[in-house]
């Protein structure tokens, strides 16, 4: 069983940055892609990033494309979500996600079958 915990995210204003982190533990952490989404009030699940099983490939929604940083530590067991020039469009909760899938950093919600519990980010005007 995989298990995602997300840290990071809170309260702050328009045009701030912050870092949401995500660690996993269970199965060995190199054998998933791991991906960030994110559900604003009403909306449904929005991809936002993916990393690779090495690390060295990520992809982006265009809505976040030189804004967010996605990456991952190895050694650590851990995922990160790196996130720039901050607006009120952008709160939502956050989810860590893993997916075991063949298909190269998938960005449906189908495709990934384990989610953290999630973590709010509020971006105030």
């Amino acid at each position: 069983q995989v298990q995602l915990v997300e840290s990071g995210g809170g309260l702050v204003q328009a045009g701030d940055s912050l870092r949401l982190d995500c660690s996993h533990s269970g199965r060995t952490f190199t054998s998933y892609t791991m991906g960030w989404f994110r559900q604003g009030p009403g909306k449904d699940y929005e991809f936002l990033a993916g990393v690779s099983r090495d690390g060295l490939n990520t992809r982006y929604a265009d809505s976040v494309k030189g804004r967010f940083t996605i990456s991952r530590d190895n050694a650590k067991n851990m995922v990160y979500l790196e996130m720039t020039s901050l607006t009120p469009e952008d709160t939502a909760v956050y989810f860590c996600t893993a997916s075991s899938s063949q298909v190269a950093i998938p960005t449906e919600v189908r495709l990934y079958a384990y989610w953290g519990q999630g973590t709010q980010v509020t971006v105030s005007s």
